[in-house]
């Protein structure tokens, strides 16, 4: 009989480690797809990629200073363990992305493909995340938390925070640009609304 070295409700080592290499590359692989065609997303992510096309500044150094405050609500809420877990995530996305960037040309000739594919990519790498009691900081942090608080799922929370950023960015982008990106937004949190349940899926 195979022996585990962790209990079944937790992951191994090697398994978190595995998701965290998955899905953080996934959800810059994302980011790659909505630089090419100019769109943006919501959250920290989002902010992110508006202050980079604003400033010149690179995403992944924007991102992670981005998250910093929000890791003293994450240990006061959701322990250590998670904080822990979610701050190496975030610093491994803004490795990957600007890593990726350098060895990956993406060239996308309408943003539709692009808002759609991204929307779904990233969705399934935070889907990744999330089972490994991980996410990649900001808003994330605060949605788990109402979720297993409160029963409201992450993905409705996340979408209600979507929506003030992408009610902003209508006075700073292209109405088509603002559109396909919330459209992406939408599918990605979607995604998250349908499949991360807790009453399915309990292991962390």
């Amino acid at each position: 009989m195979l022996l585990l070295s962790a209990p079944p409700d937790r992951h191994t080592r090697l398994e978190d480690a595995l998701a965290f290499l998955t899905g953080t590359a996934l959800v810059a692989l994302s980011v790659l797809f909505l630089r090419a065609a100019g769109l943006i997303t919501g959250q920290i992510a989002g902010l992110s990629l508006v202050f980079s096309y604003a400033s010149g500044w690179p995403f992944g150094v924007l991102f992670f200073v981005l998250n910093l405050p929000f890791y003293g609500f994450a240990i006061a809420r959701m322990g250590w363990r998670f904080t822990v877990k979610t701050f190496v995530a975030v610093a491994l996305l803004s490795v990957m992305v600007e890593g990726l960037d350098r060895l990956v040309t993406l060239e996308v000739s309408h943003p539709a493909p692009a808002a759609f594919l991204a929307g779904i990519i990233a969705g399934t790498g935070l889907l990744v995340l999330f089972r490994h009691g991980a996410t990649l900081g900001g808003v994330g942090i605060l949605a788990l938390y109402v979720q297993d608080r409160f029963g409201l799922r992450a993905g409705v929370i996340q979408l209600g925070f979507d929506a003030a950023v992408f009610a902003v960015a209508f006075f700073l982008f292209p109405a088509a640009i603002v559109g396909w990106s919330l459209a992406g937004a939408v599918l990605l949190n979607l995604l998250i609304t349908l499949n991360h349940r807790r009453d399915r899926y309990i292991a962390r």
